[in-house]
């Protein structure tokens, strides 16, 4: 698929709201970038097998444990996804495209995938964005778990939530509110992205780094910490004249609180001055 055939879908995708957003078929939109000259119909298709074979595997399912269970016999089983323990750190893992191909991945690329599937059947699933370590959210009939789509949708309670805390800030906190968040499966997409730009810094590649965040613009454009932090990154590489250009464009859309963007094109004209 050509690259500029993808922009526009991934464009589409950004002015979608939340319950049209397809976060399967725009994972492999922002997949299909790095590998423009893969079958893009292989990838859509076994989207739609994994979902068919779910079809098949939740026949009688009562509660959410038999939901769970259906996911795991379908996906960890049947398709042999796991996490990728030896090469975590691989870009390939968060790559949808390549998770596919390679059968493992990130936490956060597997939980796309899970999330395909239970919606394929109209379950209630969300990610949940914890620090350090994506989880999903399960809820059906009043009953709501976490589980850790990494490690075969292991359930998480509350010790394992402080434990994962505890590794990440070497103290010992207590699981918060907004630790256990439900997002919108645009960010789930965004935080997959952002372990590739991550990945992209460290190997000080800005110009990889700024590209990966081009994209997760489009699929969010209204977030201004996105432009922030492209116009940040444009300005430590002396493109000046890019970074005010692109927070002029983003001024001329219609924004709901253009002060952020506004303070911080003329702090950069202040520095010019």
């Amino acid at each position: 698929m050509l690259r500029d055939d993808l922009l526009d879908l991934l464009k589409r995708a950004g002015k979608a709201t939340d319950a049209d957003f397809d976060i399967g078929e725009t994972g492999l939109f922002l997949a299909a970038l790095d590998l423009q000259d893969a079958d893009f119909g292989y990838y859509r298709d076994h989207l739609h097998t994994v979902a068919a074979d779910l079809r098949l595997a939740s026949r009688g399912v009562k509660n959410l444990r038999d939901r769970l269970r259906a996911i795991r016999d379908v996906l960890y089983r049947f398709h042999s996804y796991s996490g990728d323990r030896e090469t975590y750190d691989d870009p390939k893992n968060a790559n949808l495209m390549q998770v596919i191909d390679r059968r493992k991945g990130l936490p956060v690329a597997l939980g796309v995938l899970v999330i395909h599937c239970a919606r394929s059947r109209g379950w209630a699933v969300s990610g949940v964005n914890f620090p350090g370590h994506f989880l999903l959210r399960f809820t059906f009939e009043g009953e709501s778990v976490l589980v850790d789509p990494f490690e075969k949708l292991q359930r998480w309670d509350m010790d394992d939530l402080a434990a994962s805390l505890a590794r990440i800030s070497g103290g010992k906190p207590e699981p918060q509110a907004q630790h256990i968040h439900s997002v919108a499966d645009r960010e789930v997409l965004l935080r997959l992205q952002n372990n590739i730009k991550t990945r992209a810094l460290s190997a000080q590649d800005s110009d990889r780094a700024i590209d990966v965040l081009e994209t997760m613009r489009l699929i969010a454009p209204g977030q201004f910490e996105l432009i922030e932090e492209l116009t940040m990154l444009e300005l430590e590489d002396d493109r000046v004249s890019a970074a005010t250009g692109r927070l002029e464009a983003y001024l001329e859309g219609d924004l709901p609180d253009p002060g952020p963007a506004k303070a911080l094109l003329r702090q950069i004209r202040n520095m010019l001055n």
